[in-house]
């Protein structure tokens, strides 16, 4: 096992220093390889670079056994994939097991958003009478006026904004991006910068633009926590997650006449086909609107 934590941990840095992943995607193909070599000890004593197609097979077929859906089993495949071909092209592995992998045929759905009627409920829950509903306002509100990913919100350091102007320097996923913010999202930021989270911070040195009430830098549990809070505080039905405000934010530009480019700068997508998946999603809305709205519908 010992040679499958040194593989590993290349695997690790490979995803980061060369593949530019997010830290979800890291630490969920590390799992899912953590627990393939759990499994190939279990049955066979065998390590991760023992596996051959057959093995890799049988536990994907042990994972619909238990249960588990096909989007967890498709990510699998996809980690499988990724692992063995560097491993293959390291001259780690004398052959690549997952080459042949089929990945799950999933139904694929059209990302949840929120009229902009929910967003205005949503942003209107945060109480500003304490630090706490300040700081909360201006997270929200900054969430839906760029769409950066709640990693990268939370990794905002205070250098990064720049009120005057009203812009934010976002850093995600190995690229820079400069990204405006509508008027409403610049006041609730700035009343925050200056009036609030100086009395915040628990040393005068911390860089992180928003922190908990600990004084130190928010974390992901910590905001969607708060999401959560607000949701439920607006009544609002549907399943809201930080990446609801990221989709609704794009579905919203493009809605009102946004260029795709452009959204897809914002957004920080490599691919325009990442970016294109909200115009299926304002079609789709334009077609709800029109079938409740029309008499002969």
């Amino acid at each position: 096992m010992v040679q499958d934590s040194e593989i590993l941990d290349e695997f690790r840095d490979y995803l980061k220093n060369e593949r530019n992943s997010s830290d979800n995607t890291i630490a969920s193909y590390l799992r899912d390889m953590r627990q393939l070599a759990d499994y190939l000890d279990l049955h066979g004593g065998k390590d991760l670079q023992d596996a051959g197609e057959k093995d890799l097979n049988e536990y994907l077929d042990y994972l619909r056994r238990i249960g588990k859906s096909p989007a967890t089993v498709a990510r699998c495949v996809a980690t499988f994939k990724s692992f063995y071909k560097h491993s293959f092209v390291t001259g780690r592995s004398l052959q690549n097991p997952a080459a042949g992998l089929i990945s799950e045929k999933m139904e694929k759905k059209l990302p949840q958003i929120l009229t902009s009627k929910e967003v205005e409920l949503l942003l209107e829950q945060p109480e500003c009478t304490d630090a706490k509903g300040y700081r909360d306002r201006a997270m929200l509100e900054l969430l839906y006026a760029t769409g950066i990913r709640v990693s990268e919100l939370i990794a905002l350091n205070v250098a990064d904004v720049n009120i005057p102007i009203g812009v934010i320097t976002c850093r995600g996923r190995g690229k820079e991006r400069v990204i405006p913010m509508y008027t409403k999202a610049v006041k609730a930021l700035s009343e925050y910068v200056e009036f609030i989270r100086p009395n915040m911070v628990a040393d005068e040195h911390e860089q992180a633009l928003f922190v908990n009430m600990n004084g130190v830098r928010m974390t992901r549990q910590g905001f969607w926590k708060i999401l959560k809070h607000y949701q439920a505080k607006a009544h609002i039905e549907k399943d809201i997650t930080p990446h609801t405000l990221r989709h609704s934010f794009a579905a919203h530009l493009l809605e009102n006449g946004a260029d795709l480019h452009a959204i897809q700068e914002m957004l920080g997508h490599s691919d325009l086909s990442s970016t294109q998946i909200y115009a299926h999603i304002v079609k789709k809305h334009i077609k709800d609107v029109y079938n409740k709205a029309h008499p002969r519908a």
